[in-house]
C-alpha cells in the first residue's frame, strides 16, 4: 500500500521541500532548512502543514460518556469551544496514543473531535466503535481524516498573521480554546493550540479548500523536521519515540504528563493507574543536555556514572535555539533529579550529560 498524500502535496513539491515517510504519509520534512524554519518559528511565525493528523468525531446522546471511558481527562469539563489534551490507555495503563479533544459546537446533543496521530485513525476508530457495542452507549463515530486538512500556524507573530485573514476576533481565545471561524472566506475550526511551545493556532479546513487557506497565510513554511526540534525543547512526547505500547510502554505517569489522568472519572486503564500512584514510579520521564560533543538519537543507552546501563533515550537532537545537544529519555527515580550527571552512550562512545527537566529554554 502507498503512502498517503496531504491536499497539498502538489503545492510542497512545487516549494521545493524535501519529503519523507511519517506515520503512512508522504510530508515535507523540511524546505529551505531545519534551523532556518525553526528560527523562523521562534522568532516571528512558520506554517506547518499537519494534514497527517488523524481526525475522528463523536457525536449523539452517549458521545460524552464514549470520550470519558475512553480518555483519561475529564471530558465533562468542557464546554464547547474548549479542548483539552488527554492519553488513551490499555487496562494496564500504557499509553495507546496522546490526543486533543476538542468539543464542538452542539447540534442536537453534544460532538467532539479528537486528534489522534499519524496513521492512528483507523485504530482508534475501531477502538470507539467496539466499545461502545461492548456497552451499548448511542454514539455516532465518524473517521474524518480526509475530510480535513489541518494546518499549525506557530510563532510570536502568529496572531497577527492568522488575524489578517479572518473578521473573528482570536484574540479573545485563550490557550486551548477554539472557535468556528471564516479564513480566507472559507469556514474552518481555530484553535489556539500547538506542539511548538509557542503562540499559535492549529486551523482545521475543509480538504477541498486547503490550498485558499494555506496561501492566505503569510508564514515560513516549515516541515517535520522542525517541528520535531522545536517539540523536543519544549519535552513534548512523541507517539512511537517516547513511548510505544509495543516497543515502549509507558504510562502517563512514567511519561511525564500525570496531569492527564483525572481519577475520579472512570475510563480504561483507571484502577492500574491509580495502583501505580500509590505504589510509586520506578522509573521517570527526564531531558539531559550533553556536555561532550556528539548527538544523543532513539535508542541510546543511558548509563551511570560506573558504566552500568540504566535507561534508554528516546529522543534526541542538536538544539538549533541552545546550539547544544539535548534528549529525553527514561531512567530510574534515583536518577532523575536535575543536576544528576549520567553518561549517554553514543555509538559506543561514553559522553557525558546532566539530567534537567524540560522545557529546555524559557518560554
Amino acid at each position: 500500500m502507498g503512502l498517503r498524500k496531504p491536499p497539498l502535496h502538489s503545492v510542497h513539491d512545487s516549494l521545493g521541500a524535501k519529503s519523507t515517510a511519517f506515520g503512512g504519509w508522504d510530508m515535507p520534512v523540511e524546505y529551505d532548512s531545519i534551523k532556518a524554519e525553526h528560527a523562523a518559528v521562534r522568532e516571528e511565525v512558520g506554517i506547518f502543514d499537519v494534514s497527517h493528523m488523524s481526525e475522528i468525531e463523536v457525536s449523539g446522546p452517549d458521545a460524552t460518556a464514549l470520550m470519558q471511558r475512553l480518555t483519561t481527562n475529564d471530558v465533562t469539563a468542557l464546554e464547547p469551544g474548549d479542548s483539552q489534551y488527554a492519553a488513551i490507555t490499555t487496562d494496564e495503563g500504557i499509553i495507546i496514543d496522546d490526543t486533543v479533544v476538542y468539543r464542538l459546537p452542539d447540534r442536537e446533543h453534544p460532538v467532539y473531535l479528537f486528534i489522534p496521530n499519524a496513521g492512528h485513525d483507523e485504530e482508534m476508530y475501531d477502538r470507539w466503535t467496539s466499545f461502545r457495542d461492548q456497552w451499548g452507549l448511542d454514539a455516532t463515530v465518524e473517521d474524518v481524516t480526509e475530510e480535513w486538512a489541518m494546518f499549525a500556524v506557530q510563532g510570536p507573530d502568529a496572531l497577527e498573521t492568522v488575524s489578517e485573514t479572518t473578521d473573528a476576533d482570536l484574540g479573545d481565545l485563550s490557550k486551548f480554546q477554539a472557535t468556528f471561524a471564516d479564513v480566507a472566506g472559507i469556514e474552518c475550526w481555530v484553535a489556539r493550540t500547538g506542539y511548538t511551545g509557542e503562540d499559535g493556532f492549529e486551523i482545521l479546513c475543509p480538504w477541498d479548500d486547503a490550498e485558499t487557506v494555506w496561501e492566505s497565510l503569510d508564514a515560513t513554511p516549515c516541515g517535520l523536521g522542525c517541528r520535531d526540534t522545536l517539540r523536543l525543547e519544549m519535552g513534548y512526547l512523541l507517539s512511537g519515540e517516547d513511548f510505544d505500547p509495543e516497543e515502549q510502554p509507558r504510562t502517563p505517569y512514567e511519561a511525564g504528563i500525570g496531569f492527564v489522568v483525572k481519577l475520579d472519572t472512570e475510563f480504561v486503564g483507571r484502577d492500574a493507574l491509580e495502583r501505580q500512584k500509590e505504589e510509586g514510579l520506578a522509573e521517570k520521564f527526564v531531558g539531559f543536555t550533553l556536555l561532550d560533543r556528539g548527538i544523543p538519537r532513539h535508542g541510546y543507552d543511558i548509563a551511570n556514572e560506573n558504566g552500568d546501563v540504566i535507561g534508554v533515550v528516546t529522543s534526541g537532537t542538536m538544539s538549533p535555539t541552545l546550539s547544544e545537544p539535548i534528549g529525553l529519555g527514561y531512567v530510574p527515580v534515583e536518577y532523575a533529579d536535575s543536576d544528576t550527571t549520567v553518561t549517554i552512550l553514543v555509538r559506543g562512545r561514553e559522553k557525558r550529560a546532566q539530567i534537567v527537566t524540560p522545557p529546555f529554554i524559557d518560554q
